[in-house]
Formats: structure tokens, sequence, C-alpha cells
């Protein structure tokens, strides 16, 4: 898919803390995101609801990055939480919980509604769906492609975990177990297969800089193309990590100008080695996301 705006780093804020929430818009975050789901309680979220309105009505200009979580679709809220939002025109919708394709669909068909009667161009509000929170939905992560709205799919593990009745998701070296691991490559294989941005979950650690580091760079290294924020404190280190450095961009624009000279050829000698058409491409990925394809 086509970015209009980077999607590195998307930081939570509960949306009951105009405190928090206005910290949040005035990071360095790529995307903001207004919480209305787990961050709030029931009895809290009809005051929620009018904070997060009021506050996206509040910004003249950079609503495109000011994104809301709402409540799942099969439940209660979802409904009362995007009537409250979508007069404040937010840039994108969170779809916690989603169960496949359909959920993405029911979504769709809500926004579109809301946005007609608010005056926003059709099809506008984005969407972003957590893929692997139910049980059922590690079966359908790979049928979102031409989901309506979809710009980018993310993963959850502590969700899961609630799901599956686990007691912990994690192993005895204090990483993911095999089953949150799998998930996690769920999540990106079905956003490789849909054509929209893969974005890796939380570090809940948000005082493991140097573990948050190590996460990240691991999973931009696998295809993930973002990651998702609980403190200002990690937007720094995630936006530094899914962006290409000067060494890795002077590399792929070599590997580019070499098949550029040589067009027609479908491996090429390259410092002792052969290159063939998927370095290629993966070289251009790297020009693509420093914004010099």
């Amino acid at each position: 898919m086509t970015e209009t705006i980077p999607m590195r780093s998307w930081l939570f804020a509960p949306g009951d803390s105009e405190r928090k929430m206005l910290k949040c818009a005035e990071s360095d975050a790529d995307i903001a995101l207004f919480d209305l789901e787990d961050a709030v309680t029931v009895d809290r979220k009809p005051d929620a609801r009018s904070m997060v309105r009021d506050l996206l009505h509040s910004r003249d200009s950079g609503r495109e990055r000011l994104w809301v979580r709402i409540n799942p679709v099969d439940g209660p809220f979802a409904v009362d939480d995007l009537a409250a939002v979508m007069p404040g025109r937010p840039g994108g919708i969170m779809l916690p919980k989603s169960r496949g394709r359909r959920d993405v669909e029911l979504l769709d068909h809500y926004l579109t509604a809301l946005e007609a009667a608010n005056g926003i161009a059709q099809g506008s509000t984005k969407v972003i769906a957590l893929v692997t929170e139910a049980a059922e939905a590690m079966f359908t992560t790979g049928d979102y492609a031409g989901a309506p709205r979809l710009a980018a799919m993310t993963w959850g593990a502590e969700d899961l975990a609630d799901a599956l009745g686990a007691s912990n998701n994690r192993d005895a070296s204090g990483d993911y177990d095999f089953t949150y691991r799998l998930a996690r490559s769920l999540c990106l294989i079905g956003a490789a297969s849909a054509g929209v941005l893969p974005i890796e979950t939380i570090h809940g650690d948000f005082r493991d800089i140097d573990g948050l580091r190590a996460r990240a760079d691991m999973v931009r290294a696998q295809g993930y193309r973002g990651m998702l924020a609980i403190h200002p404190a990690q937007v720094a280190v995630i936006n530094e990590a899914f962006t290409p450095s000067e060494k890795e961009i002077a590399a792929a624009q070599e590997i580019v100008d070499l098949f550029a000279a040589n067009p027609g050829v479908g491996a090429i000698g390259y410092k002792g080695g052969m290159l063939d058409r998927p370095y290629l491409a993966r070289a251009e990925t790297v020009l693509r996301l420093a914004g010099r394809s």
C-alpha cells in the first residue's frame, strides 16, 4: 500500500485522560491512538467518548494521525464509540479483537454511514485491525486481502492468552511462547497477503529501552514496518528502528543502480558473490521506507 503519512510508531493514550491524550497528540509518534477499549472501564466509557471527540474537534490540523481504538464490533459499545468520535473526523480506527474479514466489512458499513452523516469523504477513514486477540482469529489472518479501508494489521499477545485460558504467554527465557510467536508470524504473513502494513505489538516494559530496541530491530528484519507503543519514551526508539540508516540506504542504492546499469539481467556479480532479483526487491523496499524510491 502507499502511505500518506509515516506509520512507524503507534502510541496509545487512555481516552478518559485529557492530559495523556494531549501528550500523546503532541508527541513524535507517527500515529496517536486514543483508546476507548481496554484502557477505559465500562462506567467511564461515556465520558471517554466525549473527551476523545472534544480533543479531535480542538485540532485544526494533523487529524490524519489521530486515530481511535474502539471496542469490538461484536460487543455492545462499538456503535456508540463510532457515533461519538466520527464527528471529530479521526484519521483512522483501530478494530480490536477482529475475528476476520467480516468484522472489517461490518466496520466499513458503520463508517460509510457515519462519514455520509458528517460530511466526511467516503472511504477516507482508515482501519488497522488487531487480528490475533480471539482464538478463532488465528485461523483467519490470511483472509484480509481486499478488506475495505484496511491500512495495517497488528497482533496482540495478552488478549490471546486470556482467550486460550493461559496462565502465562512467556517461555523460560522470557520470550513469547510458541503460540504467540506463531501469532506474530501469521499477522506478518496475513498483512503481506493483504498488501497492508504489518505492525508489531507492544513492548510492555516501557523502562526496558534496550529490550525494546532489540525487539524492534528483530521484527523489522522479519518484515514488520512499525510497532505499537504504550509510553512516549518508546517512540524515538521505534521511529529510529523502522527508519533505514544511511548505511542501509547507501547499500540499497548501490544494488538498485547496479541492476539499472544492467537491464534485463536476472543475476549479477556483486562483491565476490551473486545477486538475483529478490535482492533488488529488498533494496527497493529499503529505499521506499526511506522515502527515496
